[in-house]
């Protein structure tokens, strides 16, 4: 009978201890997902972009002023207007009125299931030549699409590369013509495994290093690495920690091996990252409420917020919201751009944005 009582004492213990940890666990996603969190309304001076309606996911601009743009994702657990396939557009900045002019995609690639995510974009100085990076996941797969951007309008596709390493791959930063870092943002392929990681805070996703002759993990020990790009002068990586609302700084080093330097808090889920050529300022596409954004409803549309960092390097980096809306102009930002006092903020799968900075 002792022993039947030791035995209900300890479950009972266990129970209580698990529905502790439970509870801490249920606030602290919600913590994490902002789920309680209402941002004030500050709006510049916009217009939606002609032919953009699902979504501009990442946006990437040359220093000449071209900007690229990737649209219509279908996303696990993200909500999706179009159920067509996923296109490329470019347009010109330095037009008095620019619009976004559809890619037309020649080679070997599936068109039917084409579906962009993160892109990035380098030019080879040798001949001036620009290369577009694009995440494709074709019936949820995850690998990388390499295009020659030739004439106005046309995209010649190169070649598809996979790896076992590039498993889950979110964004990509070229730094060569075929080379590349790149952030996977789940360690589970699963939804339900990808909750339970993050119910558990396991932080085993990563950052690999891509070329021809090496493939290899560079940074590791990341809760879900999103956006990622690089400082103007090539030292140092920026990647987006969304679930931890902060920013990674890390120093690239000999053999292309990363070096963790610090994070900046940002407050906020963060998405993409693109860097001004000129300043070297990171802006940042975020969604203030991943709650909303996640399970979308129309009468309560998910926000969107757009931060910039100032002198990222220094000891107190300035943190200012630039751009912030309810859902009722822009759903769900993921991207901000910006090119000498304009800015072009895309979303996951809503509209995009042309702004002008004062």
């Amino acid at each position: 009978m002792a022993a039947m009582k030791k035995v209900l004492l300890a479950v009972a213990v266990a129970v209580a201890a698990f529905a502790v940890f439970s509870r801490h666990r249920f606030l602290k996603l919600k913590e994490i997902m902002l789920a309680s969190r209402e941002i004030p309304v500050k709006h510049l001076s916009c217009h939606y972009l002609q032919n953009i309606e699902y979504g501009a996911e990442d946006i990437t601009i040359l220093k000449n002023g071209l900007a690229f743009m990737s649209t219509g994702l279908k996303f696990p657990g993200l909500h999706s207007f179009s159920d067509e396939p996923g296109k490329m557009y470019v347009l010109d900045l330095l037009h008095p009125k620019p619009t976004p002019v559809e890619l037309q995609i020649s080679g070997e690639l599936d068109l039917s299931s084409f579906n962009p995510h993160g892109i990035s974009a380098y030019t080879d100085e040798a001949d001036d030549s620009v290369y577009l990076f694009v995440v494709n996941h074709p019936h949820h797969k995850s690998q990388v699409e390499i295009f020659r951007y030739v004439e106005e309008d046309t995209l010649v596709h190169i070649k598809t590369i996979t790896h076992p390493l590039l498993h889950s791959v979110n964004d990509i930063v070229a730094v060569g013509v075929e080379s590349f870092y790149a952030t996977n943002d789940r360690y589970f392929h699963s939804n339900a495994l990808l909750l339970i990681a993050v119910y558990l805070d396991l932080t085993w996703c990563d950052v690999v290093f891509y070329s021809p002759h090496e493939v290899r993990v560079v940074a590791d020990g990341l809760r879900s690495p999103n956006g990622i790009n690089i400082s103007p002068d090539k030292r140092y990586i920026y990647v987006s920690d969304i679930m931890d609302h902060d920013i990674d700084v890390f120093e690239r080093q000999e053999g292309e091996q990363l070096r963790y330097i610090k994070s900046v808090a940002v407050g906020s889920l963060c998405d993409n990252i693109e860097v001004d050529h000129k300043t070297g300022d990171v802006w940042l596409g975020c969604h203030p409420n991943a709650m909303k954004l996640s399970s979308y409803n129309p009468e309560d549309p998910p926000g969107s917020e757009v931060l910039r960092i100032e002198n990222i390097h220094s000891k107190q980096p300035v943190v200012s919201m630039e751009y912030a809306d309810d859902g009722h102009v822009l759903m769900g930002s993921s991207v901000a751009a910006p090119y000498e006092g304009k800015l072009l903020i895309g979303s996951v799968f809503h509209k995009a944005l042309y702004c002008l900075l004062k």
